[in-house]
């Protein structure tokens, strides 16, 4: 077969067809399959992370010297601290700015302790339970094994819970 006006000569190819229709039809059938292991709430849209989370704080000494001792990346301003990890971060509103009743950019409702925050802990389980332990943290409960949030919420982990100064629960996951 001859492309019209090219010059070059080209034979139907069967074995192209044959890699065409394998390769579309399983490519439809791993997507159909991801779509059916995968739960819908993770399946996707322009949601990627959160950038933040923000919740109001009574003990600002002891909260930033504890998140300092956990290895959290601290920065302290005159209404809010804030806490890094990765590419996240928790917003902790002083009293200053939570107990305004013109600071109406939070839950109206939300007084400490009201956080409930799990974090993935990429290290060794003896590594973190001696961060934990130098860090003065209680290990409320855990070792505990449990589902978590990766792989759609399928994934398994193991858990240890702690309370911060201001008593919000954090968990420390180990995948």
């Amino acid at each position: 077969m001859r492309n019209q006006g090219s010059g070059e000569t080209r034979a139907p190819s069967r074995r192209r067809f044959i890699r065409q229709a394998i390769g579309g039809g399983l490519g439809a059938s791993v997507a159909g399959a991801a779509a059916v292991a995968r739960p819908a709430a993770q399946v996707g849209g322009p949601i990627r992370s959160f950038d933040h989370v923000a919740v109001p704080m009574r003990n600002t000494e002891a909260m930033v010297q504890f998140y300092r001792s956990l290895g959290f990346g601290v920065m302290e301003g005159e209404r809010i601290c804030s806490v890094h990890f990765g590419d996240s971060k928790i917003n902790f509103h002083r009293p200053v700015a939570w107990e305004d009743p013109s600071f109406t950019l939070r839950a109206p409702a939300a007084v400490p302790p009201c956080g409930d925050f799990c974090f993935v802990w990429d290290g060794t389980e003896a590594a973190l339970e001696e961060l934990l332990a130098g860090a003065g943290a209680e290990v409320i409960t855990g070792p505990a094994p449990r589902t978590g949030g990766r792989d759609g919420g399928i994934a398994e982990g193991t858990s240890r819970y702690i309370r911060d100064p201001d008593d919000n629960l954090l968990e420390f996951i180990v995948y």
